[in-house]
């Protein structure tokens, strides 16, 4: 669905097939033929153009989509990016009316559980300060986060927001992108931050893998998945879910968080009322 259509995204499926067709195609394990893809390297240099493009529209300024009522958002940055990432976000979001908040990352490549611990405790204090739940908006792996945590704690996040993630599993990347993961294994792993052997693998049994891997709470939780087929690190494919609200956009990777089209399906997930906590 276009990003620029008005946003109506389709209801999720209910009853036991969904939940089947959901289990599936949830899978952590590499897919022989995507492992051998190289991804789009030079095409992600056009961020600085959508960026341009977004500045120069409407949406930038807050027209022609939904304000906010100060309802908190919780900004989680992809691999190996880091909170400034998302700075142009956040203050587009603060300009909308809501309350955007950053997770604290300095790098994203720390043990996938110790961060999700932690981004559970920034949502735990923004709950007990407002009273309110939370809605994440995650970048790549960043989006593993929104996905993890919302299945955690349906009691405290609203919405979760996925731009250009892998929720199929976690590993449907580049091999570029999949080397630059292994490396990142190795020094999680000489900083004595692993919490496991098999930490930042498709192995790891961390809570945060369970968290990850278990059925979303569709029923509690918005769940929407942004992308683009033109992502020259994610397989596209990858990223599209049964029963959640997928928009398709046109950019690249990187340009994710600076593409309008997204922000225009931000600015539409975030206008959708929040589901009931059970």
């Amino acid at each position: 669905m276009p990003a620029d259509r008005s946003f109506a995204p389709v209801p999720p499926a209910e009853g036991s097939e969904a939940e089947d067709a959901d289990r599936e195609r949830f899978v952590f394990g590499a897919d022989p033929v995507r492992d051998r893809w190289w991804g789009r390297p030079l095409a992600e240099t056009r961020w600085c153009l959508e960026l341009g493009r977004l500045l120069a529209d409407p949406v930038w300024r807050g027209v022609g989509v939904s304000h906010g009522d100060g309802r908190p958002v919780v900004l989680m940055p992809g691999f190996l990016a880091g909170d400034k990432t998302l700075g142009v976000m956040a203050a587009w979001l603060r300009r909308l009316g809501y309350r955007p908040r950053f997770a604290g990352f300095l790098t994203n490549t720390d043990c996938s559980d110790r961060a999700l611990d932690r981004v559970e405790r920034t949502v735990d204090d923004i709950w007990r300060s407002c009273g309110r739940r939370v809605a994440l908006i995650g970048h790549s792996r960043g989006g593993h986060f929104a996905r993890a945590l919302a299945a955690r704690r349906p009691d405290r996040v609203s919405h979760a927001i996925s731009m250009g993630a892998d929720l199929q599993g976690m590993f449907g990347a580049s091999r570029p992108t999949m080397f630059a993961v292994r490396v990142a294994r190795r020094a999680v792993h000489a900083s004595g931050r692993a919490r496991r052997d098999t930490c930042l693998s498709a192995h790891c049994g961390c809570p945060f893998s369970h968290d990850y891997a278990r059925r979303f709470p569709f029923d509690r939780v918005r769940l929407t998945s942004i992308y683009s087929k033109g992502d020259g690190v994610v397989h596209w494919q990858c990223q599209v879910i049964p029963h959640a609200d997928c928009v398709e956009v046109t950019g690249s990777h990187v340009g994710l968080i600076f593409n309008r089209q997204v922000y225009r399906a931000v600015a539409g997930a975030l206008a959708l009322p929040e589901l009931p906590e059970e």
